[in-house]
This record gives structure tokens, sequence and C-alpha cells, in this order.
């Protein structure tokens, strides 16, 4: 199994997500599994100057951006890889960044003792 993350400019999330569904990879029983999105705070250059803000906390210009995880099996990785980067692009050089990693254990969180 792999672990997939990805950092995405906030306005692409969505075209990410429906791209995600409409592939298949990513409905019930496919394999893809705990498709999770975060708001987090980059330091990735904004698309736009609208879209960046100074933070007190970090001294610094961020932008808000949303990371996408998801659990999926390793034959979807390349296929999801590409589903991922093709919705996300914004027309930037760098528009974001998708990680793998493998994953060393799974277990389930059962809901009775």
């Amino acid at each position: 199994m792999k672990e997939i993350k990805a950092y995405i400019h906030n306005h692409r999330i969505g075209d990410v997500i429906r791209a995600l569904k409409d592939s298949g990879q990513c409905n019930a029983n496919a394999g893809c599994r705990n498709l999770t999105v975060i708001q987090v705070q980059s330091l990735l250059k904004a698309v736009d100057a609208r879209e960046q803000h100074y933070s007190i906390e970090l001294a610094e210009a961020v932008i808000n951006e949303s990371k996408l995880e998801l659990i999926c099996e390793d034959h979807q990785v390349d296929e999801l890889v590409g589903i991922i980067g093709r919705a996300a692009r914004t027309g930037q050089a760098e528009a974001g960044w998708i990680y793998v990693s493998d994953i060393i254990q799974a277990v389930p969180v059962a809901g009775r003792p």
C-alpha cells in the first residue's frame, strides 16, 4: 500500500477530487481509500496577489492551500498521481507537490472490543 499526499492550490482542489471520483479509482471498493483534504498554509508562490496574505505567526507571506491525502494499492499509484497532477495544474511552473510513501502497516480501528 502507498500513501499519496498532494499540496494543491485551493482553487484547484474541487477539480482534483472530481477527477479522482470520475476516474473510478476512488469509488467504493476500488482500492483508494481515506481520501482526506486538510487546509494548510504554504510558502508557495501565489497564483495572484489576492491569494497571498501575511502570516503574523510565521512572519512570512503565505497562501492557504489544500493538502490532499489518500491511501491506495501499489498498482494504482501512477494513475492516481497522473490524475492529481493534471487536475491540479495552474499554469505556473511549480503549482504544488505530490509525494508518495510506503505504508508499512495498516490496522483498522475496531468498533467494539
